[in-house]
């Protein structure tokens, strides 16, 4: 009996520049461009294994310990256009193609719950289906993105872009890496788990509410991104941290108020996300520039980008803010280690919002695109 099988792991991606809307929904082709910064998967990843083998009678998915229907058109486009690459390619025997595959995949952070489970899902995906079929160092952010839209820019290290495109088949519609992960070393992300349960809307649901009813939408889209785009790439390779952090926090913001503009409201954000919200511009304003930056994808947990001098500042003003019963436990601040005694006194200023209103908090930094470890 002849198997194969392969285990790979990719990377989360935050947006800084958010994807929201598509024009064409079978495709997954967005209206606009969007930028993220890639995750280090020392702290958040899928890993996923494919199996093949030719006694295998079906096509199987466990998730997360769960097996799941194969029958899902994005899952069974992912594997045809990889099969139909790695047929024209001659990189593998054809017999290998005609096998049933076996996938297991599992995430160490929370599904479905505003911290881009599907992104990096299907990244691994095809990121590991490339692999079992040898052309893993070919162009294939078009491919996960037929699973997952930002699933492309989970294919790339450090700072992504993912084109919007042109072309009505899609071909021009991929992610390009912007700067590697080691090229702003001091930028970190603190993750801040609000909720990881899995949301109401889903974000496949509530985009598409959103191009059929909101106006501002297609403002945005047309106008405001581009322009967001253009002066945040700029920030980037200048490591202007200021610029940075304002547009990452105007495009978080005009995102939220499209999914309000949106009929029926898409409500992602909650008391404790908008709590975070005023954390950060009192930060700002105590300190006279911006130190910190917010986001909040489609959920209403927090990502915030600020360089790593800055971080044992904010975090001590997030734990005077957000008091903790866990504080001191190892499970509440994963990822970079933290020395919670060296932490500096909070200001003043800041008062609590509430106690144990984070489920935990992620420390982590820019990282590499998906790997094989098998």
């Amino acid at each position: 009996m002849k198997m194969l099988s392969v285990t790979c792991i990719a990377p989360v991606n935050i947006a800084v520049i958010k994807y929201w809307g598509k024009r064409d929904e079978d495709l997954i082709l967005p209206l606009n461009d969007s930028v993220s910064a890639t995750l280090s998967t020392d702290h958040l990843c899928t890993k996923t294994t494919i199996s093949t083998c030719e006694s295998f009678t079906e096509n199987k998915i466990v998730l997360n310990g769960k097996e799941e229907s194969f029958d899902n058109p994005r899952l069974l486009r992912c594997l045809e256009e990889i099969k139909k690459r790695a047929k024209a390619s001659n990189k593998c025997k054809p017999e290998l193609l005609e096998w049933k595959v076996h996938v297991k995949t599992e995430n160490n952070f929370p599904t479905a719950a505003g911290l881009a489970s599907s992104a990096s899902g299907y990244a691994c995906l095809v990121y590991t289906l490339a692999c079992l079929y040898g052309i893993e160092n070919e162009e294939i952010s078009s491919i996960a993105r037929q699973g997952s839209g930002s699933a492309c820019r989970s294919l790339h290290s450090g700072f992504v872009q993912w084109k919007k495109g042109e072309r009505p088949d899609g071909t021009d519609s991929v992610a390009v890496q912007l700067v590697p992960h080691d090229f702003w070393p001091e930028m970190r992300i603190i993750v801040l788990v609000v909720n990881d349960a899995r949301k109401k809307t889903s974000s496949t649901g509530g985009m598409s509410t959103s191009v059929k009813t909101s106006k501002l939408l297609k403002y945005r889209a047309e106008t405001c991104v581009p322009q967001h785009t253009t002066d945040l790439v700029e920030a980037l390779n200048k490591k202007d941290f200021e610029t940075f952090g304002k547009i990452t926090m105007q495009d978080s913001n005009q995102f939220h108020a499209v999914c309000l503009d949106t009929y029926p409201p898409c409500v992602y954000m909650n008391d404790v996300s908008f709590a975070v919200v005023n954390m950060v511009h009192q930060f700002n304003a105590l300190k006279k520039e911006v130190r910190v930056a917010y986001t909040f994808d489609a959920g209403p947990n927090a990502c915030l980008y600020l360089l790593e001098k800055d971080v044992p500042e904010v975090l001590s003003v997030v734990n005077k803010v957000f008091p903790n019963d866990k504080l001191g436990d190892p499970e509440y601040i994963k990822g970079i280690a933290v020395d919670l005694t060296e932490l500096p006194a909070a200001d003043e200023a800041f008062t609590a919002s509430g106690n144990n209103l984070l489920k935990y908090i992620i420390n982590t930094k820019v990282g590499e695109g998906p790997k094989r470890i098998d």
